[in-house]
Order: structure tokens, then sequence, then C-alpha cells
């Protein structure tokens, strides 16, 4: 039996690409093959909804107003009416958050049509290198 050496995945005195120990040329009989995968590029031309596919995917957007923490004595003994103190002011921008990212910040607003609703109004937009003001 000849040595097999593990770093270079090759049996020693076999040609240089010869698999290891039992040198199959071909699979095993029974084995499953596989053809190679078509171009992708010609796949997804074929396919002329992946991007309108990918337009349709549902993510999750929240608007984070601000924060607290507090030991658990002191969340045990909330009730109704508790005030719970939060890191942000009034008037400094939110985050919105889009599948737990922070993609922007923004003011809350009330809403036109709707006084009852309030909505965020976008200030920046976080880029994967910073921050970038909108216009």
């Amino acid at each position: 039996m000849s040595n097999f050496d593990p770093l270079n995945m090759q049996t020693e005195g076999a040609p240089p690409g010869a698999l290891p120990e039992q040198g199959y040329s071909n699979p095993p009989a029974g084995a499953p093959t596989y053809e190679a995968a078509p171009n992708a590029a010609a796949a997804a031309g074929n396919e002329g909804l992946s991007l309108d596919t990918i337009m349709r995917i549902p993510v999750t957007v929240k608007i984070v107003l601000g924060s607290a923490s507090m030991p658990v004595a002191a969340l045990m003994k909330l009730g109704r009416g508790a005030l719970i103190p939060l890191d942000r002011k009034l008037g400094e921008p939110v985050d919105v958050i889009v599948n737990g990212r922070v993609v922007a910040r923004g003011e809350v607003v009330v809403m036109d049509d709707d006084p009852s609703r309030l909505g965020i109004s976008l200030t920046e937009v976080v880029g994967p290198s910073g921050v970038e003001n909108l216009p």
C-alpha cells in the first residue's frame, strides 16, 4: 500500500492529479452523475422575471424612537401609566431599520391625509460606508 500525503492530497508515486488510494477515473457504478450548469448569464437572460421577483420580496421595516435600559427589578415594578425615559430627545432623528440594519434616519411627522397617523420624513440615508445626506 502506498503512502498518502494529506497535505498534497496525492499518493506518493502517483502521477499529479490522480485521485488518492482508489484512483477512480469514473464514478462508481450507481453513483449519481451531474452535468455542468448552463451559463448563468444565459439562464438569467431566459428568466425575464429575476429582477421583478427580487423587487417583490417583502422586508420588515421598523422605526426606532429610542431605547432604555433598566434592571429587571425596575421592569417588574412597571404598571399602567408608568413612564420609561428613552435615550433620545424630542427632535432627534429616529432610525429606520430594514431587516435588522439601519438604512436611514428621519424625523417623525403627522400625516397630512390622516392626522391620527404618524410617518417618517427621511433626512439621511445610511450607505454601506457611512452616511449620505438626502438633497
